[in-house]
This record gives C-alpha cells, sequence and structure tokens, in this order.
C-alpha cells in the first residue's frame, strides 16, 4: 500500500517512482517504510526523522523528532544525519494492522468494529462500502506516527528522490506563484500600489493592496485572513481558537459537497436562504422532506425531473417549482449535462438537519 498526502506538489515523477520502487522493497521485506526528504533550509514547520542504520535502498529509523526550534533545525541540516518527514508511507497491509494491533491496541480494535460493520451493509450502487458513523467517532483521533510508527521497531526511511513541496501553509502556496518586481504574488483578482512580499488569494473579487509588506491576505466565501507572513505556521492557533468557541467556520463551507452533486450558499438571513445547486448527471437528491421550510428552485441550465408529493414533472431552463413544507420531494438529473438551479428557502428553521430522508441512493436513509 501506497499512503500519500492529498496536499503535497511532486514535479519529478520519474525520481518519485524510482523512491517508491526502493520503498516497496523494504515494505516487501517486513518494514513499515516512510519517506524522507533531504533538507535544504533550517526548516521549524516540518518534523524530522533521524537515520539509523543503512537498509538496502533505505535506512533504519532511529528516531521521529517533533517540530524543533531553530537551533535545533539548524544543528540537524548540519549534520547531514535528518531528513524532513514527509507523511508519506509504504508498506504491506497486514504489517500495519498487526503492528498498530501490538503499539495501539484500541485504535486496532476500534477500526475492527467499523470494519465489520461495514461488511454487514450493502455496498452503495458505486460498489463502495460506507463506514457507519457511530462507530467510526468512537476510532481515537491519534496521528499514524504517534499510534504505530514512533513505538515500532520495524520503521524505515527512504531518502527521497524527487522534488517535494510540503504545500501546508499559505508562504508555500504563494511560493509556486511567480512573483513580480516587488515580489508580490496573487491568486485572483488583485492589484498592488506601493506594496512588497505580499500575497493575496482572491475566490471572488478584486483585492487592492496599498502600502503593506510581508502580509498573506487570504479571501475566500467562508473568512478573510490577514497574517503577516512570518506567521504563516501559526493559522491552527486561529483553527483552535474557533473551535474553543464551537465557530460554525470549523465544520461547516459555504461548498458543499454530497454524492450527487454541489451546493453552495449564496446569501442567508434568518428567515431566508439562497443557494445555488448543481445535480451531476444520472444523480439523484433523496426523497425528503422539510418540516420548517419551503423551496422555490429556478432551473438555470440542464433538465430537472422533480417529485412534488404526487406529482411528477421535468423543469427545464428559466422555468421554475414551488416546494411547500412538509411536502415530500426529490430532485433528479435524468440529462447527460450537469444541471444547476437556483433554490429559494423560506421559513423559521433554515439548518441542513431540518430534513426527513424518505429514500436515498447512497446510504444515508437506514433500510
Amino acid at each position: 500500500m501506497l499512503v500519500l498526502a492529498a496536499d503535497h506538489l511532486i514535479k519529478d515523477v520519474a525520481g518519485f517512482a524510482d523512491s517508491v520502487d526502493r520503498a516497496a522493497e523494504l515494505a516487501r521485506e517486513g518494514y513499515l517504510v516512510t519517506f524522507g526528504i533531504e533538507p535544504t533550509a533550517p526548516e521549524t514547520g516540518f518534523g524530522y526523522i533521524e537515520k539509523g542504520a543503512a537498509l538496502g535502498s533505505g535506512f533504519q529509523v532511529a528516531r521521529f523528532v517533533e517540530k524543533p526550534s531553530v537551533e535545533k533545525a539548524e544543528a540537524f541540516l548540519s549534520s547531514g544525519d535528518y531528513l524532513w518527514n514527509s507523511g508519506m508511507f509504504c508498506f504491506s497491509a497486514g504489517v500495519l494492522l498487526d503492528e498498530l494491533e501490538r503499539q495501539a491496541p484500541e485504535v486496532h480494535e476500534a477500526a475492527r468494529v467499523c470494519w465489520q460493520q461495514m461488511r454487514e451493509v450493502k455496498p452503495l450502487e458505486s460498489g463502495m462500502l460506507e463506514i457507519p458513523a457511530a462507530p467510526f467517532a468512537a476510532v481515537p483521533s491519534i496521528s499514524i506516527d504517534y499510534a504505530v510508527m514512533e513505538k515500532s521497531l520495524k520503521v524505515a526511511v527512504v531518502a527521497a528522490s524527487f522534488d517535494w513541496s510540503d504545500v501546508g501553509s499559505w508562504s508555500a502556496v504563494s511560493g509556486l506563484i511567480e512573483a513580480d518586481s516587488d515580489n508580490n504574488r496573487a491568486e485572483g483578482e488583485a492589484i498592488f500600489v506601493d506594496s512588497r512580499n505580499t500575497f493575496i488569494k482572491s475566490e471572488g473579487r478584486l483585492i487592492a493592496a496599498l502600502g503593506l509588506d510581508n502580509l498573506l491576505i487570504i479571501d475566500t466565501p467562508d473568512a478573510l485572513l490577514v497574517a503577516h507572513a512570518d506567521k504563516a505556521q501559526d493559522v491552527k492557533h486561529v483553527v483552535t481558537e474557533l473551535k474553543s468557541q464551537n465557530h460554525p467556520a470549523c465544520s461547516l463551507r459555504s461548498t458543499g459537497v454530497r454524492p450527487w452533486g454541489t451546493y453552495t450558499v449564496l446569501e442567508q438571513e434568518s428567515r431566508y436562504k439562497i443557494k445555488r445547486i448543481e445535480v451531476w448527471p444520472g444523480r439523484s437528491l433523496s426523497l425528503q422532506m422539510h418540516h420548517h421550510r419551503s423551496e422555490h428552485w429556478v432551473v438555470v441550465s440542464g433538465m430537472a425531473k422533480v417529485i412534488n408529493g404526487e406529482q411528477e414533472r421535468f423543469v427545464g431552463p428559466n422555468e421554475s417549482t414551488y416546494i411547500p413544507a412538509g411536502c415530500a420531494h426529490r430532485l433528479s438529473n435524468p440529462g447527460l449535462v450537469n444541471l444547476v438551479l437556483i433554490e429559494v428557502q423560506s421559513g423559521e428553521y433554515l439548518e441542513e438537519d431540518d430534513i426527513v430522508r424518505f429514500q436515498d441512493d447512497y446510504g444515508r436513509h437506514p433500510a
């Protein structure tokens, strides 16, 4: 098994394939293999791996080191004995399960319960098995590094022979974008006046920077972040504060992805909410009902098949339909192109949990 992070950038595909081959050799010998990156700077935002005895195409791991201070990072860099911890792995499933049971038995048992309950449920139409929510919530929240890698004696590291960027901070993201003559970078529409060393990301509107230096400005439909570039690694503290306040920004986004497509909240006030809904070809929302809200649907593009109580009809572009509160309804896309519509909700309660599902193609309604 090759386990990769989704937010890493690797351009040297041939070098990556070579490193994977070397890792697979060690995995076949029974090692849990991680990929180490040769440090190029005393980076304090990465964890480190100390190389131990040589193992053919890699090294035994002597120890894992948490994100260090600048002084320790400089010492690691000069010693030549340390690699950046990429968080990517190669191992056989059997070896990982054995080590998980040995090093973190409570995690192993909780995962086993999840797997057992998954096997008892009929697969979705896609053939996929869905993890039951309740037993999954009972699995201890711990990283694989803490649970297994830092304890096991079967861990090896391969020094990566490919370029690598952990796009894990806004400074790293900005480094992927070409700079202007004042070292400003922008993703989206932005202008810089008398500004230097500043990165702007805009997802929907023009942002003007005037007289700024060394700032990060990240503007999304959900939130706006303004930070000094030297604090790029501390965004996690903002998240921690939001979680302590139980702020909805931690769990809800303006755009949500569902098995049938996506929805985006365009505007919301106390008694109305406006959404853009996109349904992929051949997909259907559940047959559902809402207690506290009614809905108006206006089709922008594509063709909608609508079940509204006892009625069934097709709604095309520039046509609309009305779903009263308490009425069972269903939206489907019978066509070959994406269905896009605007939904206007009105009522005394507009949250996503006001939903009763009667039928569902994606296993979200119990049999």
